[in-house]
């Protein structure tokens, strides 16, 4: 039986949350909105999951963005999302994994950059200028490697304003043009990212075999959509309790 195993009452308080959200939630929200005191469990996060993936009453947006279904016309309006539109949902799925980057970055305390004209692009319903903590990219490196770092996506700065993180969302652009700014940047010590829906990864993997991408083959990682909203749910359950 769909749903089963799961206590009803927990749909409802689920519900209730995302309503007071506008229609819809990401985990993170959710783990912040939802009351969970009544629930008889000691994973209430997982209890959440598990309630919006069951049930009918919840659709999910993206990995880790769940709406009620009811809502769906109002929520995609919201969001400026236009169903079967290839290029509302690249606009979206860019800005919104890039926001999901920056956020992660703050939530382990670095300081996070994201390129000038990004500023406007919306993460859910804020801009992503709201979640950065820099609002310009500091004097690391010489004037024609910075410009070069000031065109990725995300960039984490560490105490010391040196980079330890280049983040590139590559959605359905060229990795290659990605993996040209990490060439230009691998003498830092920092880590390279291309976040990409897993379908590209055996296309990153044949372009990075390249024999021109050896000084950093070693240096960049895949990282899918799934596992990086793995991993900020993670991170997220830690924030929380450290609070």
């Amino acid at each position: 039986m769909k749903g089963e195993g799961v206590n009803m009452s927990q749909k409802d308080d689920v519900i209730v949350a995302m309503e007071k959200n506008g229609g819809y939630a990401t985990f993170q929200q959710l783990n912040n909105l939802v009351n969970t005191s009544r629930w008889k469990t000691k994973t209430p996060t997982s209890s959440i999951r598990r309630t919006v993936q069951e049930h009918e009453e919840f659709f999910r947006i993206k990995p880790g963005l769940w709406a009620l279904t009811r809502c769906k016309e109002n929520v995609l309006k919201k969001l400026s999302i236009e169903p079967d539109n290839k290029i509302s949902d690249e606009k979206f799925t860019h800005s919104y994994y890039q926001g999901i980057v920056v956020d992660l970055g703050n939530i382990k305390k670095f300081r996070t950059y994201i390129p000038a004209q990004d500023k406007n692009k919306k993460f859910l319903e804020k801009n992503l200028s709201d979640l950065v903590t820099m609002d310009s990219i500091p004097q690391f490196t010489y004037e024609k490697i910075l410009r070069r770092a000031k065109t990725v996506d995300v960039i984490w700065f560490n105490e010391r304003q040196m980079p330890c993180g280049f983040y590139e969302v590559e959605h359905t652009t060229d990795i290659k043009n990605s993996l040209s700014k990490f060439y230009e940047l691998q003498d830092f010590r920092a880590k390279f990212s291309i976040i990409a829906d897993e379908r590209r990864r055996e296309q990153f993997n044949d372009i990075i075999s390249a024999s021109m991408y050896n000084p950093i083959r070693k240096l960049v990682r895949f990282v899918s959509y799934d596992n990086l909203v793995k991993q900020y749910i993670k991170e997220q359950i830690v924030l929380e309790e450290e609070l």
